[in-house]
């Protein structure tokens, strides 16, 4: 069972004594706002690939998107554990946050409307997709299958001061 409010903990190892952890909420806004996104997902003989993107956080997941013979796309038909992240390139501010999860796809096409919608509104026209059999099809009428990551766990790297790092559990 899997629970949508988080058991959320401070790593005492990795923080500075006076860092509490960050509520969940806050893990949520980040993941809301960010442009751009890291995917690490798993080849067929082991070795990881890791792909910049861009996604939307929508109704407890992230949502991402991918061509069906991409190389992420032929990974999660036989692997669909994945890590998401997303944050900043600086030591002494921001927080990164990585998503643990799995990919799962979206076909519904009510649910892909309102994702297609959320695109367009966060990354702008360029980003309009149609939706028809169970997928999102963009400019030159290319297919992009749509996937959800519900986290599993969750974690939130606070940078500066204090420097913090928390656990989210959804498990």
């Amino acid at each position: 069972m899997t629970r949508t409010t988080p058991l959320t903990e401070l790593d005492h190892r990795y923080s500075d004594p006076g860092a509490t952890p960050a509520p969940w909420e806050e893990g949520v806004r980040l993941l809301e706002a960010a442009e751009l996104y890291w995917l690490s997902t798993v080849r067929e003989d082991g070795r990881p690939h890791v792909t910049p993107l861009i996604g939307v956080w929508r109704a407890g997941a992230m949502h991402f998107t991918t061509g069906p013979q991409e190389r992420k796309a032929r990974n999660l038909a036989q692997n669909p554990q994945v890590v998401l992240v997303t944050g900043t390139n600086a030591l002494s501010q921001g927080c990164d946050i990585v998503v643990e999860g799995e990919a799962v796809a979206v076909t519904d096409e009510d649910t892909l409307r309102s994702l297609a919608e959320a695109y367009e509104a966060k990354y702008g026209k360029n980003w309009h997709f149609d939706v028809r059999d169970g997928a999102f099809y963009g400019q030159g009428d290319d297919r992009a299958e749509v996937y959800a990551v519900t986290p599993w766990k969750a974690f939130g790297f606070g940078k500066g001061e204090p420097f913090g790092q928390t656990r989210w559990s959804f498990a």
